[in-house]
């Protein structure tokens, strides 16, 4: 069955490209495009974008959002697939990169979302949990109005689960109740934060000179940077412009097989 998925995503693909590449918007080079020019704010952009960039600097995985004002007539899957070929999201030899697409919700249309996923992350991000992620973390902040914290939350789940901070089936399990049933979400976060903070301050202690450093210490040092491994210590989140100190480097030519799940609003 996984292979006939594959072979139907690769000749829908296929068709999708070839009948109307031209109407695809070419990349702008960041993580994040908006190009109806009005879905995100400027400061809600820089946010999204320093925080993608970061995700891809410290795992080389890709999340890009791409914010289009038409799907040229052709379903939200059909055009998420297309496109992510088209730009070529993640790396190739990993295809370790998602899509978001989304086409805000007009007078005459209704609004749609898209996650594609790369072939490479289809076992942590698989199609039930895309799925999940549209149905409890975007749409109910999209029907408010609230897109920023649609997309913040939905990207927050999928860098955990990518990063492996829990499982799908974690994911899953405290998902299993109402879409508007947040508390074992947050509670299961919670407890994911609070050892991520614990590990990080033992592991800053263990590095301090003498291995005594008090607790409130070590976290000091922990949010400081990473300074001792040297690879991510001298980044800037700064807001402003991004055409500087390095580009995202999330194009390098992933493939997608199909995976992914959307939704409306």
């Amino acid at each position: 069955m996984q292979k006939i998925k594959y072979i139907v995503s690769l000749v829908l693909i296929f068709f999708s490209i070839s009948s109307f590449s031209q109407n695809y918007p070419k990349p702008t080079g960041n993580a994040v495009s908006d190009f109806t020019g009005s879905f995100l704010s400027r400061n809600e952009t820089n946010a999204l974008e320093s925080k993608l960039r970061q995700f891809e600097r410290e795992t080389s995985s890709a999340i890009v959002i791409a914010v289009v004002e038409s799907l040229d007539g052709y379903d939200k899957a059909s055009y998420a697939f297309g496109l992510a070929e088209e730009w070529g999201i993640g790396q190739g030899e990993k295809n370790n990169g998602i899509l978001i697409l989304v086409k805000p919700k007009y007078q005459n249309s209704k609004g749609e979302v898209f996650i594609a996923t790369g072939y490479g992350l289809e076992g942590a991000v698989p199609d039930a949990i895309t799925k999940r992620i549209v149905e409890n973390e975007i749409i109910p902040y999209f029907k408010q109005g609230m897109y920023y914290k649609g997309l913040d939350e939905a990207t927050s789940r999928i860098m955990e689960l990518t990063r492996g901070e829990y499982t799908a089936e974690e994911y899953r399990q405290a998902t299993s109740g109402s879409a508007g049933s947040s508390i074992p979400i947050i509670i299961l976060f919670l407890i994911v934060i609070i050892f991520s903070i614990i590990g990080r301050a033992r592991r800053a202690r263990h590095y301090a000179v003498g291995h005594n450093v008090p607790f409130w210490i070590a976290l000091g040092m922990m949010s400081s940077g990473r300074s001792h491994g040297g690879s991510f210590g001298n980044f800037s989140s700064g807001g402003g412009s991004f055409g500087g100190g390095g580009g995202f480097g999330g194009f390098g030519g992933g493939s997608f097989g199909g995976g992914g799940a959307g939704g409306s609003w």
